[in-house]
């Protein structure tokens, strides 16, 4: 499976060469032109039986991750987040650091050793350190640098009904599927982007709706799925199990209201399980792609995932077929 694989590499903001790379020995057999731009986005091109219309997919390559910002004296490290990462999922994570992929423990003070104000209250990530089994800075520098990136060592895992345990399913899972959608051809001139930085910024995505212009564009995204205990249903996001999720808005996006439509018209015709995202917390790359050039029109679409930017995403591969079989559907059927 695609998705394992592209998991399984290590590709943060301005990090993304090991999964660029993958996609493009992938791809470049199907795509009638493949190109890579200055901020190192992918573009591949895929001619339409009509050109009078450009419709763009995107997909971002970067996930979250962490970055060396301090090696100490007593050969720890001190790092910030590339992205957002909520400390609490941070204690204990087996990470791995740098090009040579060093193993660290993201390690804190003992709980036997805090006072009752620490055990009681969040430990702020200034107070957490990487462990790299050296007692000295002379031999850490050895080791690894300053900048250097720091990746959660986690398997892609099958497991109970249907599920799959991943890091960076945000957004890897989009990337797999615009894999998929590019053997196919279509009404319109398809650009499938594999963009760069969406997780500081929404950068990459500005950069390729700039240079392409479209009419139309769709984003394929993993987003926040909270149906899980001690949640009221009244808060539910989205919920895994029940489809491909179609958002409204977001704190980046108003969807375009035709594109929207249109999209529930073709799940429904297509017999597509699908659900609507219920809150508008977090955003994506439509939010740049809305705002770029002369503004387009945009839509997203994505695949709900639990403990979303951690090292234990999971999603259900039900909702993941129906996100790919929605947007192949809505190139096939656009009109």
């Amino acid at each position: 499976m695609l998705l394992r694989e592209l998991t399984c590499l290590n590709g943060a903001a301005g990090d993304e060469d090991a999964v660029r790379d993958y996609i493009c020995d992938k791809i470049r057999p199907i795509s009638d032109l493949l190109e890579i731009d200055n901020m190192g986005n992918v573009i591949a091109y895929k001619r339409g039986v009509s050109s009078d219309k450009k419709i763009m997919l995107s997909a971002h390559m970067d996930e979250v991750a962490l970055m060396v910002t301090a090696i100490k004296d007593d050969g720890t490290l001190k790092f910030s987040d590339v992205g957002g990462i909520d400390a609490r999922v941070l204690v204990g994570q087996k990470v791995v650091v740098g090009k040579d992929k060093i193993t660290g423990v993201i390690g804190a003070k003992p709980i036997h050793m805090q006072d009752k104000t620490e055990r009681t209250t969040t430990i702020k990530e200034k107070n957490l350190y990487i462990d790299i089994g050296t007692d000295k800075k002379e031999d850490a520098v050895k080791m690894v640098s300053l900048g250097d990136y720091v990746y959660f060592d986690s398997d892609y895992v099958e497991f109970g009904d249907n599920r799959v345990k991943a890091k960076a399913l945000d957004d890897r899972v989009g990337c797999a599927i615009l894999m998929e959608v590019l053997k196919k051809r279509y009404p319109f001139d398809v650009y499938v982007c594999f963009t760069v930085q969406e997780e500081i910024g929404l950068r990459g995505s500005k950069v390729t709706t700039n240079k392409i212009c479209p009419d139309i564009a769709l984003v394929v995204e993993g987003t926040t799925c909270s149906n899980v205990h001690s949640i009221d249903p009244k808060d539910y996001s989205t919920v895994l199990g029940d489809g491909v999720a179609l958002t409204i808005m977001d704190r980046s996006t108003i969807v375009d209201k035709d594109l929207l439509h249109n999209l529930e018209k073709i799940a429904k015709e297509n017999n597509i399980r699908f659900q609507y995202k219920k809150t508008i917390s977090g955003g994506n790359d439509a939010g740049s792609i809305q705002k770029s050039g002369s503004g387009t029109k945009v839509a997203s679409i994505s695949v709900p995932c639990r403990y979303i930017h951690s090292p234990v995403s999971v999603m259900s591969k039900s909702d993941y077929y129906e996100t790919q079989r929605l947007a192949i559907a809505f190139l096939e059927n656009m009109k």
